[in-house]
């Protein structure tokens, strides 16, 4: 649960998974806005895209943080990337379609930059994982969209609800395809003073 008070980090996110995610680490937090341009520039890299859009976020975020407040600032952004095209958050039930489509019976990437920005400096790292889809069918992809959980994720599934019934198989980190990477962030975190399991609890 997010502490009111004395905060050992800020979370940069108003994403529902990734304060869980913050939260299974057990330390004190609070939620900070941070609003920021999210188009992808020109011929962009995706690892190059998420790593951009999470360091823009943990920085917009430290505008939020209260003035002599230390504590640093945790953001982070996923993409998805299927056969060279990047898909992020579905517009439509047809657009969530095409996307399931373009995953099925195939493997995708996902991607997840998380940073960290706190008086001392940045830091961000890059979290890559492979998901592998069984075959999806229309009528199951349209069933999906009208469950609502498609909508605000980026490749249009979650793989910690429904979604988790076409995914095959993971080949890297579920907290990453979630939205946070907790190995990385928890790296990220010592580094910038805050150990993990050091009684910050």
């Amino acid at each position: 649960m997010a502490a009111t008070s004395e905060p050992l980090v800020y979370l940069a996110s108003a994403s529902p998974r990734r304060q869980i995610l913050l939260a299974q680490l057990g330390l004190r937090w609070a939620q900070i806005p941070a609003v920021v341009d999210e188009s992808r520039q020109p011929d962009e890299p995706p690892a190059d895209y998420v790593r951009r859009l999470a360091l823009a976020k943990s920085r917009a975020g430290r505008l939020h943080c209260p003035a002599a407040q230390a504590a640093p600032v945790v953001a982070a952004d996923t993409t998805v990337v299927v056969a060279g095209t990047v898909l992020g958050k579905p517009v439509d039930a047809a657009d969530a379609a095409r996307m399931l489509q373009l995953m099925s019976g195939r493997t995708h990437q996902v991607l997840t930059a998380v940073a960290v920005a706190s008086p001392g400096g940045e830091s961000v790292a890059l979290s890559a994982s492979e998901v592998v889809f069984r075959t999806v069918g229309a009528a199951e992809a349209a069933a999906y969209w009208r469950s609502g959980e498609p909508a605000d994720k980026a490749g249009g599934y979650a793989i910690q609800g429904l979604g988790a019934v076409f995914v095959q198989e993971l080949r890297g980190s579920y907290s990453g395809v979630m939205g946070l990477p907790l190995f990385e962030t928890a790296q990220l975190l010592g580094t910038h003073g805050v150990p993990v399991l050091a009684g910050n609890r």
